[in-house]
């Protein structure tokens, strides 16, 4: 596996809002549309996150990193095929040749995670510092298909009153022969990464 970490903090950047509603966003208002959903207090609301629904690793993710001894919690999430900008991109990111047979399509997700202790939270240090540590641990997984990129950005939580601090964009990319392998391997992969970030290895010391 491909680790690739970055900061992206300055003050052109987004910022991470939780709760977040599409709707306050600008949103147009569909069956779609989809508002923040607290996993942690309503575990059985997954049929509210129609990408969870309709990819199984996913909704496994987001019940192992909402669980109570996570040492996260998930804000928003997304899965999707690869175009074929992103194909190219994620196959010269893996140094693999575009014309390889085992790597003509691709499948990614992304989750964005927020730490539950509120030191680390805060703390653009410390959370710096347990990217690093994800990223010794993640390279030692034997997915030679998969990218793992996080992005550290701003975040702004007020869920029991307003926090700022940072959160972390968990994106796990894969390829594969056709779809069912890539999505596949990328399940394999996102399930490998939550147990890293439930481990004590990820922990600080």
């Amino acid at each position: 596996m491909v680790v690739e970490w970055s900061v992206e903090c300055s003050a052109d950047d987004p910022v991470l809002v939780v709760p977040w509603s599409r709707a306050e966003a600008g949103a147009a208002t569909t069956e779609t549309a989809a508002d923040f959903v607290d996993l942690r207090e309503n575990p059985y609301d997954m049929d509210q996150i129609p990408e969870a629904e309709q990819n199984p690793p996913l909704m496994q993710a987001l019940r192992a990193l909402n669980a109570g001894r996570s040492p996260v919690f998930t804000a928003k999430c997304d899965a999707w095929v690869l175009d074929a900008e992103e194909l190219e991109q994620l196959q010269l990111q893996l140094d693999i040749r575009t014309d390889s047979p085992d790597a003509k399509t691709g499948f990614a997700s992304y989750i964005d995670l927020v730490w539950r202790d509120r030191t680390i939270f805060a703390s653009f240090h410390q959370s710096e510092q347990l990217l690093h540590r994800l990223e010794r641990l993640a390279v030692s997984i034997d997915e030679p298909q998969v990218m793992l990129d996080c992005v550290l950005r701003p975040a702004l939580v007020d869920l029991t009153g307003p926090q700022e601090g940072f959160a972390v964009s968990l994106y796990v990319k894969a390829l594969g022969p056709n779809l069912a392998a890539a999505k596949q391997v990328w399940g394999s992969a996102l399930e490998a990464v939550v147990a890293l970030l439930r481990s004590r290895d990820i922990a600080l010391a």
